[in-house]
């Protein structure tokens, strides 16, 4: 990836992640690409767990590691997460 095109914001806040569990596949793409260490990848919760749909289950059956936030309030919105997520699992909202 181009590190010349990465167009982040200068503070944090503005936007977060949010991570769909039913699409993470725990393929642990997002994670080392983070500039500022805002995701981790755990192995899921069982109140996470209950709340999957048959997609997220099916998933989870077979790798029951996914995405979770570490330090939300760190994100400063480059999107590279959103783009290297194999699954489509990662978008970037308003706060």
């Amino acid at each position: 990836m181009d590190e010349k095109n990465i167009k982040c914001d200068e503070t944090s806040g503005k936007l977060k992640p949010v991570i769909n569990p039913n699409s993470c596949g725990g393929k642990e793409d997002c994670i080392p690409v983070c500039p500022y260490d805002v995701l981790e990848m755990r192995t899921i919760t069982d109140e996470d767990k209950k709340d999957l749909n048959l997609k997220g289950k099916i998933k989870t059956f077979f790798n029951n590691q996914k995405a979770y936030l570490k330090n939300e309030d760190q994100c400063h919105a480059c999107g590279l997460c959103v783009q290297v997520c194999p699954e489509k699992a990662i978008k970037l909202v308003r706060r």
